[in-house]
């Protein structure tokens, strides 16, 4: 993988401060959606409960594939047997729902009381005939988009080193539908047989294994850019079913699409013996081609035509560029995605003077990291300030002082700053949003001008700011 050693003029921080950001567990809202046949069981106290309610805003009927196991005075006491609880949870889950994976996330409680959730798991697993993986998706983490993280990391222990032979069937099943089509065929004119489309698409390169939980018309969207480079994607963490989970074997290739999976990363390098391919993200058409770029060098592939189709999505996005360029924004720090995202405004003609982060993983982020200085350099423009847990005192003296045109914050700041006359975003949209690949560069543009934009309507109806001048603050 890609490090930074050689990034000196980009400038860390580090201030340990208060910052904030949502609790890991709100990964569920995601994944459980993702992998279709999963089950999400959160052990925590009445707070996660509360938490989990108020972020997911899912009502009751709609029955959905997750739910709390709360941990009350009798289990926290060890007056109550964790195993026979959590195996009458878990019966009940198989019995209503019939899952293929029961996925644990551990809490800040059960770190506390030290509930042994990896020794319990095993030996319930085998007792239920179900699948358990456990996942300590918890606030001890520094991002909320960590929880996606850890619980990849814990599912790549479980991909398959070899096909299962179930896919060994498929061949004879496709013979005997071929034998069914001749039959059907028997009397019309013969058509001249195509090349195997298989055969002549993709080089013969080491199979590659793309990581992070994207939405479905994004993982077909990459998918069809690197098959357009003739490189063939073996499978995704987290397929759709869990009983999908792709084949990793020693010395595969693997790549991530987020800035925070270096658990994942660490995890696919050092219990599966695969190749992490160090490089930018997939996000934004400068990302989206170095990305392609760098994994077509990996498999020794000549890429062809990225130049073209990237000046093609810039010039398609003009009237969104046109609104930011020569503009400033901020970044507070919420999610970890900050860098990649700073990187494409700069390419944008944005300038960032400061990038706050959660938590910097150098190593994961290094080819990020090489890229962000590069465009810097290019577009001439000063490289940011990288702080690493930010204290949002010392940000929110910073932002006053320096009036930037946007800032990129956390919902806990967005309301207090609009009130003092400062452009803000929520980031937690762009965890959401569908921001990966070429195609997406609009969506992208679209978040990040709304608010610009909603401030030149309202100026067109006669108001300076979303909020009166006169208004005590």
């Amino acid at each position: 993988m890609t490090t930074t050693a050689n990034t000196p003029s980009l400038e860390f921080d580090c201030d340990t401060g208060n910052y904030h950001t949502f609790c890991p567990i709100s990964c569920v809202a995601w994944l459980y959606q993702k992998i279709e046949d999963s089950f999400f069981l959160v052990i925590g106290t009445k707070t996660c409960g509360y938490f989990l309610q108020n972020a997911m805003g899912v009502m009751i009927f709609a029955e959905p594939r997750y739910a709390m196991a709360e941990l009350e005075e009798g289990d926290i006491s060890a007056k109550l047997n964790d195993y026979e609880e959590l195996k009458r949870l878990c019966l009940q889950i198989k019995r209503d729902r019939n899952p293929s994976v029961i996925v644990w996330i551990g809490t800040c409680t059960t770190e506390i009381i030290k509930t042994d959730l990896e020794g319990i798991a095993p030996v319930l697993e085998e007792e239920i005939g179900v699948p358990i993986v456990v996942a300590r998706a918890n606030g001890l983490d520094y991002a909320f988009t960590q929880g996606e993280d850890t619980v990849l990391a814990a599912m790549a222990q479980r991909c398959p080193t070899e096909e299962p032979a179930a896919k060994a069937i498929v061949e004879p099943e496709k013979k005997d539908r071929n034998s069914l089509t001749k039959l059907l065929s028997i009397g019309r004119k013969p058509e001249a047989e195509a090349p195997d489309a298989a055969v002549s698409e993709y080089h013969d390169h080491t199979p590659l294994i793309l990581f992070g939980s994207v939405p479905n018309p994004v993982v077909t969207q990459l998918n069809l850019e690197l098959k357009k480079q003739g490189i063939k994607v073996s499978g995704w963490l987290p397929e759709n079913r869990y009983t999908e989970l792709p084949v990793i074997k020693e010395g595969y290739f693997a790549s991530g699409v987020n800035p925070f999976l270096s658990r994942t990363a660490s995890t696919l390098m050092r219990r599966k013996k695969a190749k992490v391919i160090g490089a930018p993200f997939p996000i934004g058409p400068d990302g989206t081609r170095a990305w392609v770029e760098k994994i077509c060098s990996v498999l020794g592939v000549e890429p062809q035509g990225l130049a073209e189709r990237e000046a093609q999505i810039w010039e398609s996005v003009e009237d969104y560029v046109s609104l930011i360029r020569g503009k400033s924004v901020y970044f507070m720090g919420d999610n970890l995605l900050e860098i990649a995202m700073a990187r494409f405004l700069i390419r944008c003609g944005m300038t960032v003077p400061a990038i706050g982060i959660p938590y910097m993983d150098k190593r994961f982020q290094g080819a990020e990291l090489q890229l962000l200085e590069r465009t810097c350099e290019e577009m001439g423009v000063p490289k940011p300030k990288i702080t690493e847990k930010p204290d949002n005192y010392n940000q929110i003296q910073q932002i006053l002082e320096i009036e930037p045109d946007l800032v990129i914050t956390g919902m806990a700041h967005a309301n207090p700053l609009e009130a003092r006359g400062i452009n803000t975003k929520w980031s937690v949209e762009f965890t959401f949003a569908q921001i990966h690949g070429f195609g997406s560069t609009r969506d992208i543009l679209e978040l990040v001008t709304r608010p610009l934009r909603r401030n030149s309507n309202l100026k067109d109806l006669g108001w300076n700011k979303l909020v009166k001048e006169e208004a005590n603050v």
